[in-house]
């Protein structure tokens, strides 16, 4: 055997090796669906070295040894919310009905939050009214203003932010602001940034990328803080889909507008999200914040019950499907969604289609043009079997419907970052209140009836129309849903 030939058979009996080693890690990796281990296996095998790369960079939930270790410490240090004097005072005890019990229960196993009284929230008519409420709440601020958003822009909306925290930290106010790397790059890189910084604003960039390399094999550069959150005073929280942009939004402007939905809360669920903010912050910022979660709550009159919901990579795996799927099988009546990203897994999938069987009105809209190519296709090869079930399916053409509302049975309703794929459920940090009222569920329930009415209705028929080519490219793009 010649020295060539003998090379040739090592290199490929090496590669063999290493592509054996590789399935072996992604058929033995924990926390994981038997679809994504198959979709692995094949995408290894069929992509010589191609396939270990991909694995290697996309295939696990890995945000690497040193911040899930910072995470870890942040979490521990802080004391839970529920020991702050005035907790347990009759204004501050929920109301939440027994037969929605166990999806509060679901919720309190996620971050150890309970469902807590006492709250007051008003919808924002749009985003504008968002943007201009948030502003006129850092302007009355006295103590603390802490903001944190997956994509901030240097738009009207954003600067408007941006002035009203240097305004407060000039008058002494404590302004803390993180911002995504990735998703708000510009902005953290403008002299919009500096210049908070130079005001006495505090700032700090949720995690950093770096050098991409090195980044890469520390963990996933695609792991991201996708939470919308702004915390005043410790007792106002907003909650929803908005970022800090325009709804012109000049990054994707070709969408335009974008059409969310913000709650402004007021009591003491706000000290849960103020949990979560200062989670993030001690993760990446040498300061503990523990002292505001021990304040005592200030008296207040008996409200909405609400609790807050975070997840993401160092929280449970698969927290934030358990509790879509939890809400979806307790309706009895009706329940209705808007989500601009629908990748479900097939518990999801089966937990909509079964809703619709046993009678219930089941209805979710989605934006008619996504923003996300892949994402839009994979969306619509599940229409189908939705429609099959007796899901009535709207597309939303007035913009790209970003809002991810719920809403179950006139009574319980869910805001947040969260959509309803992959990305959110396992790769993004994401941040919901879950909350029991009848009132603000009325609202959220009219405001998804807007969005219908500027929405067409997909029958069963269109979709059996689709020529065989986008019915093909649809499911081949969906196949890759366990590994996207």
């Amino acid at each position: 055997m010649d020295k060539a030939h003998f090379m040739t058979l090592a290199w490929t009996g090496s590669v063999f090796c290493m592509h054996l080693l590789v399935v072996a890690r992604a058929i033995l990796r924990p926390h994981r669906q038997p679809a994504s281990r198959a979709a692995w296996v094949v995408v290894i095998l069929s992509l010589p070295i191609v396939g270990i790369i991909a694995y290697v960079l996309l295939g696990e939930t890995n945000i690497g040894r040193e911040r899930a270790e910072k995470t870890r410490r942040a979490n521990d240090k802080l004391p839970e919310v529920s020991t702050a004097p005035g907790w347990s005072e009759p204004n501050a005890r929920h109301s939440v009905p027994e037969r929605y019990d166990h999806l509060f229960r679901v919720g309190l196993s996620v971050n150890g939050f309970e469902p807590i009284g006492g709250n007051r929230a008003k919808l924002m008519a749009d985003s504008v009214a968002g943007i201009d409420s948030i502003v006129k709440d850092i302007d009355g601020a006295l103590q603390t203003v802490h903001v944190l958003f997956y994509i901030w822009l240097a738009d009207e909306s954003g600067r408007k932010v941006v002035e009203a925290l240097k305004r407060a930290a000039s008058r002494g106010v404590t302004c803390r602001v993180m911002a995504d790397c990735l998703g708000s790059r510009a902005i953290i890189a403008s002299e919009h940034w500096k210049g908070m910084e130079a005001a006495g604003v505090r700032v700090a960039v949720a995690l950093p990328i770096g050098n991409p390399v090195v980044r890469a094999l520390k963990g996933r550069i695609d792991l991201r803080n996708h939470r919308k959150m702004v915390v005043i005073d410790n007792w106002v929280a907003y909650c929803g889909s908005q970022n800090c942009a325009d709804p012109e939004f000049l990054v994707k402007k070709k969408f335009a507008p974008w059409v969310d939905v913000l709650v402004r809360f007021e009591g003491p669920v706000a000290r849960q999200n103020q949990h979560l903010f200062a989670s993030d912050w001690m993760a990446h910022v040498d300061e503990d914040l523990g002292y505001l979660l021990r304040e005592p709550l200030p008296a207040h009159p008996p409200g909405i019950s609400a609790m807050v919901i975070g997840t993401g990579p160092t929280t449970r795996a698969s927290a934030m499907p358990e509790v879509f799927e939890n809400l979806i099988y307790s309706a009895r009546d009706s329940v209705m969604i808007s989500t601009p990203y629908y990748v479900p897994n097939e518990a999801m999938q089966e937990a909509l289609c079964a809703s619709a069987r046993r009678g219930v009105e089941t209805t979710i809209i989605f934006p008619a043009r996504n923003d996300s190519f892949i994402v839009g296709a994979a969306s619509r090869s599940y229409y189908l079997e939705l429609l099959t079930a007796g899901v009535q399916i709207y597309e939303y053409v007035g913009g790209l419907l970003h809002a991810k509302t719920l809403t179950l049975d006139g009574e319980v309703a869910m805001v947040g970052s969260a959509n309803m794929d992959r990305r959110s459920f396992e790769l993004n940090y994401e941040n919901n209140i879950l909350l029991c009222d009848v009132t603000l569920t009325a609202e959220l329930r009219q405001r998804q009836g807007d969005f219908l009415e500027q929405s067409r209705r997909v029958t069963q028929g269109m979709v059996e129309a689709w020529p065989l080519a986008i019915r093909f490219r649809n499911n081949a793009i969906a196949m890759l849903g366990p590994v996207m």
